[in-house]
């Protein structure tokens, strides 16, 4: 690494120059990481946290499915008589806006699930009481929704027909469209859901949103929507049934795919003319024996030490500004998008470097000696 290591001295402020700009490229990608993952996490994360394996839904909807989709209570006690089928249950979904009542009046937005209240779908409580010992209007919400001032004992009142809702209880983080996720008996979702007070018409008291399911592997989906007229997604499959969740995992994707296709240009351009600049050395280093392949090494190296430096200080910061701002944005920082980020950039980089000082290869000895001259 004789000449990389010259070059390195020689050009400070020149490397230092890339330097910088590999390492804002890696400040970038960890905080559109971060952000990605945190977008993911604010939109799905109470179906992630779901202790079920499959969903099934209404045979008819499409697309955004949580919001187009309705099975009846024939439906899933079918689906629990299948062979290959565990348990299955309704699941139902519904955005909703609410009120707290009493002084101040304060208004916050709910993604209510409706599920069974003894079922396997009924979340542990961190704080108060499971929703098998409530009412038949008491709730568990979520820490997104406990955030907003909403707590243990609050009364609230959901959606146009003002139904009166009682907190019994927390648990941990989750949310749905990047609304705070709160947990109701299948009922009383149906009441919110139907804007229907008081006692539900045998219509409205047999549906729901989805079934939710636990599938033995042998489980034959197939067979059994065709037989049942439903449609069954894994649980990835039920992000993207998500309100934009598509869209926006899409759209993150992409900023990121330009951003490593950016840094590849930019380190291949800058080692391109540093390649040319250096042209003579080149000429002579072959002049007096040495093979393209040790110089071709010697640059590539060059740009691993460049590369490796600046990512790890971009890194670095990147994670400082994230930790800043987790809380004041959905960020999530997470070891594995990150890891995958820095590699990236020092793979594309190197690629892109790699091509430039391919124009090595090109380089006569009898240049040094001024016969293109």
């Amino acid at each position: 690494m004789f000449l990389a290591l010259r070059d390195l001295r020689f050009a400070r402020g020149r490397f230092a120059l890339i330097g910088a700009v590999v390492a804002m490229i890696a400040v970038l990608g960890v905080i559109l990481s971060g952000l990605a993952s945190g977008l993911a996490d604010s939109g799905v994360s109470a179906l992630r946290g779901l202790p079920a394996t499959h969903l099934a839904f209404d045979k008819s909807a499409s697309g955004e499915l949580f919001s187009r989709s309705t099975v009846t209570r024939d439906t899933w006690q079918k689906w629990a008589t299948q062979p290959g089928v565990r348990k299955a249950e309704p699941l139902g979904q519904q955005l909703v806006h609410a009120q707290l009542a009493g002084p101040g009046a304060k208004q916050v937005d709910l993604a209510v699930f409706g599920v069974e209240p003894t079922g396997f779908l009924a979340p542990v409580p961190t704080s108060g009481k499971p929703l098998s010992q409530a009412g038949a209007d008491g709730i568990l919400v979520s820490q997104d929704i406990a955030k907003e001032g909403v707590h243990t004992g609050d009364r609230l009142t959901v959606g146009q027909a003002r139904t009166p809702v009682t907190v019994i209880g927390t648990i941990g983080h989750a949310s749905f469209g990047h609304v705070g996720a709160v947990y109701a008996p299948l009922p009383l979702w149906q009441r919110l859901h139907y804007g229907l007070p008081g006692k539900l018409p045998p219509a409205a008291a047999g549906q729901a949103t989805a079934i939710a399911l636990r599938l033995a592997p042998s489980a034959d989906t197939s067979a059994i929507d065709k037989k049942l007229g439903t449609q069954t997604v894994d649980q990835a499959g039920a992000f993207a049934a998500s309100p934009g969740y598509s869209a926006e995992s899409s759209t993150m994707t992409l900023i990121r795919a330009f951003l490593y296709a950016i840094s590849a240009l930019v380190v291949g351009a800058f080692f391109t003319v540093w390649t040319i600049q250096r042209r003579q050395e080149i000429a002579l280093l072959k002049a007096i024996g040495a093979s393209t392949g040790y110089i071709l090494r010697d640059a590539v190296a060059q740009v691993t030490a460049v590369l490796l430096a600046a990512t790890a200080a971009g890194t670095a910061i990147g994670l400082a500004l994230g930790g800043a701002m987790n809380g004041s944005a959905p960020f999530s920082l997470q070891s594995g998008q990150i890891t995958l980020a820095a590699v990236l950039l020092i793979v594309l980089g190197l690629a892109g470097a790699v091509v430039a000082v391919r124009r090595i290869t090109k380089v006569q000895a009898l240049t040094a000696l001024g016969a293109s001259r």
